[in-house]
Formats: C-alpha cells, sequence, structure tokens
C-alpha cells in the first residue's frame, strides 16, 4: 500500500497497534473528518537515536533546565497543544475519533507524552507510540520558543537509556532535520522496525532527567560549556 491507496476503515487501539506493527499509521483529512486513513510512505522518516544532532545553543538551553519537563503528567493536554492552529499549521489532522485511539493507547500503557512546563503551564510537549524497541513520533507543538526541541532531547535520552533502536517521524520537516532526521526506504525502514520490534526495551518510570542527564545520554556532540 503506498500513500495514494489509503483507505478508509474504522479501528480499534489493538488493531492500530498491530497497523504500527506493520509500518502503517493512520491520519485523518481534517478535525472535523470523521473518518482516518491507513498510510504508509515510499519513504519513511527516521530519526537515528545514536546519531542524533542537538545545535549547541539548544544544548546549553536544555543544560540550564530553563523548562520543568514532565513525562505522562498531561498527556490530553499534550494532545489539545498539538491540535490547536499554529503559525505555519491553521489546520490538524487530530479528529475525535485520534484524541479517542490515543488516549485509549495512553491508558493502555502504549502511549506517552514528553512535556515542557514553564512557571506552572504547559508551554510545550509531544507525545507518541511505544511498541517493544520502537517508537512513533506523532505530533509536537510549542507556544514558547524551544519548548518542544527540549522535550524533543528529552525523548531521545529516554529512547537511548531505555534500549530503543527506532525513532520513526514518519515525514521529514525541516525542523527535524535540524537533529539528523533522514528518509529511507520504505523496505528500509521495514527492516528496522522488525529489529526494533524483537527488541524489549524499557520506557523507564514518569520521573524525568535533568538536563545535563539528558544531555549525556541524547547527544552524539560534546556538552558545550555554559
Amino acid at each position: 500500500m503506498s500513500g495514494a491507496d489509503n483507505i478508509v476503515l474504522e479501528i480499534t487501539p489493538e488493531v492500530l497497534l498491530k497497523a504500527y506493527a506493520c509500518g502503517i499509521f493512520p491520519m485523518a483529512e481534517s478535525a472535523e473528518d470523521p473518518g482516518l486513513y491507513w498510510i504508509e510512505p515510499e519513504r519513511r522518516g527516521v530519526l537515528p537515536l545514536d546519531e542524533f544532532h542537538i545545535p549547541r545553543r539548544l544544548a546549553r538551553l536544555v543544560k540550564q533546565d530553563r523548562f520543568e519537563v514532565r513525562v505522562d503528567s498531561d498527556f490530553h493536554g499534550v494532545l489539545d497543544g498539538c491540535a490547536a492552529p499554529a503559525p505555519g499549521r491553521q489546520r490538524t489532522w487530530i479528529n475525535a475519533r485520534i484524541r479517542q485511539l490515543y488516549s485509549s493507547l495512553y491508558e493502555m500503557g502504549h502511549a506517552h507524552s514528553i512535556e515542557t512546563w514553564l512557571d506552572g503551564q504547559l508551554v510545550g510537549g509531544l507525545y507518541g507510540v511505544r511498541l517493544r524497541g520502537a517508537f512513533f513520533g506523532e505530533s509536537m507543538f510549542s507556544t514558547v520558543r524551544d519548548a518542544s526541541k527540549v522535550a524533543l532531547v528529552h525523548l531521545v535520552a529516554r529512547l537511548n537509556r531505555g534500549g530503543f533502536t527506532l525513532l520513526d517521524t514518519q515525514f521529514i520537516t525541516d525542523h527535524l532535520s535540524q537533529f539528523g532526521a533522514t528518509e529511507i526506504s520504505r523496505r528500509a525502514y521495514q527492516g528496522r522496525l522488525d529489529e526494533a520490534l524483537g527488541i524489549n526495551a524499557d520506557f523507564g518510570p514518569c520521573l524525568p532527567l535533568s538536563g545535563v542527564q539528558a544531555l549525556a545520554h541524547a547527544s552524539v556532540n560534546p556538552i558545550p560549556h555554559p
């Protein structure tokens, strides 16, 4: 199935997990469209966990712990943030069915959020699906500069620490390219996915890492001095 062969299908959380294990994920045309479409791109975006690049300015920010980073403390708030209009993204694909499905996966322990907080307010974060040694990034948002980038650094650190081997970004954006994200063929992706599904990785407890710890586990480039 290619991206052009999308079909509409009502799905359950269990079917959704099986789809991820086959390299397929759902999307909606818009928040108002009640239907979902299976998508299997010809070229797949991945972010190599062992080649994750952190720009030096961002590394300094992470080290300063300006943001409070939480894990799974407000999954639904992150969903809301990812669904909200933003500069360059006036429409969203997160419809009511997406919310229901991923909320169910969260309750099942297969979906997680990494959140950035500032002065007690949720200002950024990301969410995705965990399946053995693979993590499928779904969406991210930020209302304060660099908030989602800090969340991504903490996610990569957690995945490396837990023994994950695949971070699927689905598609490539300029935002992700700066961290080393790249596109691979469907066949190459399936090989990496099969390998990851054979690993019993550990996402770990909800306790967050400090900025210094996150940099130590995530970065392949030297941590800059203040």
